[in-house]
């Protein structure tokens, strides 16, 4: 099989229904028609391309820890210093770019509320910014899906129902989920030896997660701009609160919309819908917010578009696992700028 054809049919079909079998990959394999050592290979490369971030699950926004959507209004000619101490901080997975007066946009995640406080305030102070911290209220839609032979992604979907957190017990199991599969003929024995579980009990969890609606989905979970699609928008939204889920709930249905969720307002900043669009240039995502807005019931309210313009940092959420130190970069360090256009 030509790299091409592997690249896709590694990704595409396995970004969500992944096997739940002792031996997942050798199911792959055999679907494919290829060796298992084709496919493990396959995979390693395209984490070490950066295509492939991980294979794992992509839990509810409720499932457990913390999470919070922050924005610094950073001086043009600071960006690239505050973009490094942010960066810097574990807690922080993503870190963009956009074009606004808000400029910077990082998500901090944590194990509870009380860590991601934490961790934000001594952003604000390392930074000496305040930051906009927008809780998420409820989530519409949060599978992040790409079809990879289209414009844009994915296709059509249910809005995201309310989901059973992860016990005390199976935390533990999240947190490598969270990591990822190893790439090993039997990876969830691995984890259950970890555990000290049988595999037999880690796959009945994990299954009873996708059937409650604590994972969304559990696949490969991959790096969007690597993949071609090069061009991002944030669309937040100001709705009244009667209104709000009504809305979000249909643009969840959107084809192309990749995500949508209800956040807390915060001063100087009225909008409480937001939605992400990615496609394989801006042209394409404009075409999709315009369809979104309509299909909707969106154009009364009052909104606004941010494009990502560069990416700082894409990693998974550390919900689940503990948070290692921070290391602070150097007054005059400067970003790894992963790519030009990102989100």
């Amino acid at each position: 099989m030509d790299p091409h054809s592997l690249r896709l049919a590694l990704l595409n079909p396995w970004q969500r229904d992944f096997p739940l079998v002792r031996e997942p990959f050798a199911r792959i394999a055999a679907s494919l028609g290829i060796a298992l050592d084709e496919v493990l290979a396959g995979y390693a490369r395209l984490q070490d391309e950066g295509a492939l971030s991980r294979i794992g699950g992509v839990f509810a926004g409720n499932a457990g820890g913390a999470a919070l959507l922050a924005a610094m209004a950073v001086p043009p000619e600071r960006i690239d210093t505050v973009a490094a101490i942010v960066s810097g901080h574990p807690g922080v997975n993503h870190n963009y770019q956009r074009e606004h007066h808000y400029n910077l946009w990082f998500v901090m995640t944590g194990q509870d509320d009380t860590a991601v406080r934490a961790a934000m305030h001594s952003l604000e102070e390392a930074t000496g910014l305040p930051a906009l911290q927008l809780r998420m209220q409820r989530a519409y839609r949060i599978d992040l899906g790409f079809d990879l032979r289209e414009r844009t992604a994915p296709a059509p979907m249910t809005a995201a129902r309310d989901a059973a957190p992860v016990a005390d017990a199976d935390r533990p199991l999240a947190a490598l989920l969270e990591d990822g599969l190893p790439l090993v003929p039997r990876p969830y024995d691995a984890w259950a030896g970890a555990l000290q579980r049988t595999p037999e009990s880690v796959l009945h969890t994990l299954q009873q997660w996708l059937d409650q609606g604590t994972v969304r989905r559990i696949g490969a979970i991959v790096r969007h701009h690597e993949l071609g699609f090069d061009a991002n928008a944030m669309t937040v939204f100001h709705v009244p609160e009667m209104q709000v889920d009504a809305c979000g709930e249909a643009l969840a249905r959107v084809s192309g919309v990749t995500l949508a969720y209800r956040r807390e307002r915060a001063e100087g900043w009225p909008y409480n819908l937001y939605c992400m669009v990615h496609g394989r240039d801006r042209a394409a995502v404009l075409d999709v917010i315009a369809r979104a807005i309509a299909d909707a019931g969106l154009g009364q309210y009052p909104h606004e578009v941010l494009f990502s313009c560069r990416r700082f940092k894409q990693t998974g959420p550390r919900r689940f696992r503990a948070l290692p130190t921070a290391t602070a970069p150097d007054a005059g360090a400067t970003p790894e700028v992963l790519d030009a256009v990102a989100g």
